[in-house]
């Protein structure tokens, strides 16, 4: 039996939960989409189980929702096969109930050519997963104009944070720095680097979502300061108390690397970005909405006590 709604997250991985999460802190009644049906959510979710690829399906699990928040994601590697069919099929979706559909995006798109990032700039991605959110956000932004379903997109950096896994600032950092075992991290950690705690990300789509002027337009959801992922390892450090070495990947590492894992083979693509500065412009954002990110320290403090308790460091 379908129970209707109004607010709808796709995708039960770590941004998802952090959506619902800040949904349900406004009092409001959330469902959570994904294709298992299993999974642990937040508390007070609803969780149900949908191909977002079936239409008759989508449309069911989409009935009487107001908004709805695109955080689904297939897996790293699949992302050419799988990726565009799930964003258009939840489009369908949201276009179907009428409801407003608020899309979590990265940066790909933008290629490896830019050391500073806004809104204005033309997509130049050269590998496949740039293209592909490249071709998704202009699909959507597509329909949005042709009045078919009305879309905002909030794009984001590197996210760190609670439930927070695969990422550059994620398991491979956040615990051996616990452990106090040896840290790896990509590229040059001297470089500047903007890194977005995931709760600011989760935050921004549901501010994005509450004002009528957000939609028909991409943003990028403020972060706190950009520093040097140097100085971001110091502070996180600080916090655990210890003081791991530090080893960096280089282009070369990466490559020799890629011939025997997968994952880091699809990491080629955007190790450039790693490898001088990367910084997400965020003024148009705080001149529309203002800037609420959490400020470095409090945020790898969060993660870390999220870490500690969930892995018993």
């Amino acid at each position: 039996m379908n129970i209707n709604v109004q607010n709808i997250v796709f995708g039960t991985g770590p941004l998802g939960c952090a959506v619902a999460d800040e949904l349900l802190a406004k009092g409001k009644s959330v469902k959570m989409i994904n294709k298992s049906g299993n999974g642990k959510i937040p508390g007070g979710a609803l969780l149900v189980k949908a191909d977002v690829t079936d239409p008759e399906l989508t449309r069911e699990v989409c009935e009487g929702a107001k908004t709805i928040f695109h955080c689904a994601m297939p897996p790293y590697r699949l992302w050419s096969e799988m990726f565009p069919s799930i964003t258009y099929g939840i489009m369908e979706g949201a276009a179907y109930a009428g409801a407003e559909l608020i899309y979590a995006d990265n940066l790909y798109m933008y290629g490896t050519g830019n050391e500073n990032l806004a809104e204005d700039l033309p997509y130049r991605a050269e590998g496949s997963k740039g293209k592909v959110r490249a071709r998704m956000a202009d699909r959507l932004m597509t329909a949005h104009k042709d009045g078919k379903v009305k879309v905002t997109i909030g794009r984001a950096s590197d996210f760190f944070g609670p439930r927070v896994i695969n990422s550059i600032i994620g398991e491979k950092v956040i615990k051996p720095a616990i452990e106090e075992k040896s840290v790896t991290i990509l590229g040059k950690i001297d470089q500047p680097h903007t890194y977005t705690f995931i709760r600011d990300f989760a935050k921004g789509l549901v501010i994005l979502s509450e004002h009528e002027s957000a939609f028909g337009e991409i943003w990028h959801v403020p972060s706190a300061e950009t520093i040097s992922t140097k100085k971001f390892l110091h502070l996180l450090f600080n916090i655990t108390e210890t003081f791991p070495s530090v080893k960096t990947a280089s282009k070369f590492v990466v490559n020799t690397m890629a011939l025997f894992n997968p994952v880091i083979k699809e990491l080629k693509e955007v190790l450039p970005n790693y490898e001088k500065p990367y910084v997400v412009d965020h003024t148009k954002f705080e001149q529309a909405f203002g800037n609420h990110s959490t400020p470095h320290e409090k945020a790898l403090k969060e993660t870390v006590d999220w870490y500690r308790q969930t892995f018993n460091l």
